[in-house]
């Protein structure tokens, strides 16, 4: 649930422990994060240990944090308007990661977002549409976040810590708590932790930008293809079995993209990213 200082404070049921790790993690280079799902021992006296890091289904490499079911991306439709190319990399870093990605559209009381929202909806990305005063779309996602691990990011200004509030209100009082413990400042500390909140596991990341997910996670540009669901009904049927649905004769994802079916923006996300990637050797992706 939390890591502070080589201590790890687990979930067993009902019952929360503070264990060390054991030195064979540090030689092996994998210590638990945030979100392990560990095996623990407990004596009778003197503390705890984590024994055994079970599989992980993804991990971040920052903020630290594994077992991630939702990522949240947050994006305001005006202060700052929506950048497609960052919503996109971290949508395609979600679905690399095996993480659902979905989409929130915040300040539709100064702006509409319906145009934002229709591009994510047709791509088969789960969209919600949050400002203050619209209790019906926050109510439906916390719905879809119940029983769920979350992560929340968003560039700064876009309204990730209002939608936080407006979701879990207890979950500002409880960082305000950490943070004093540590004495730092509540916007500084770097400390992740999970909270469980009306049935769903939310991490508290503070810092967690979009600038974090750009940097460490860098997608091959054969996987990349995999990692926009709007291209999954047209993939295998270009003309040639190497297409990179850039400007290929005979590519099914093009043909969808002239018929409407995908999203200019979102195409012109991925071939932004296809070119990033598409002269780097695979050692140079770890």
């Amino acid at each position: 649930m939390k890591s502070i200082g080589g201590f790890y404070y687990v979930r067993c049921e009902n019952t929360e422990y503070e264990c060390k790790a054991r030195g064979s993690f540090r030689k092996s280079g994998s210590s638990p994060v945030v979100g392990d799902r560990v095996k623990i021992s407990v004596p009778d006296d003197g503390f705890c240990a984590v024994e055994e890091i079970l599989p992980r289904k993804n991990k971040l490499k920052r903020p630290a944090l594994a077992n991630i079911d939702v990522l949240v991306i947050v994006c305001s439709t005006v202060d700052p308007k929506p950048n497609f190319t960052i919503i996109d990399k971290m949508t395609a870093a979600a679905v690399n990661n095996a993480m659902t990605p979905v989409i929130v559209v915040s300040k539709n009381d100064l702006q509409n977002g319906d145009e934002v929202a229709e591009i994510y909806r047709k791509s088969g990305i789960a969209v919600f549409q949050c400002a203050p005063g619209s209790a019906d779309e926050a109510q439906a996602l916390l719905g879809y976040l119940r029983g769920k691990v979350s992560a929340f990011t968003g560039n700064s200004g876009v309204g990730k810590s209002t939608l936080l509030n407006m979701l879990f209100p207890e979950l500002e009082l409880q960082t305000g708590q950490i943070s004093e413990k540590l004495g730092r400042g509540r916007h500084t500390t770097r400390v992740v932790e999970l909270f469980e909140q009306n049935g769903c596991y939310v991490a508290d990341t503070p810092g967690f930008s979009t600038v974090d997910l750009q940097r460490y996670e860098m997608i091959d540009k054969e996987r990349l293809q995999y990692c926009f669901p709007e291209f999954e009904d047209y993939l295998g049927q270009c003309q040639f079995t190497s297409c990179a649905h850039i400007c290929e004769k005979g590519c099914a994802v093009l043909e969808a993209l002239r018929e409407g079916k995908i999203a200019p923006t979102r195409h012109k996300s991925y071939v932004a990213m296809y070119e990033e990637v598409k002269d780097l050797k695979p050692w140079q992706f770890k």
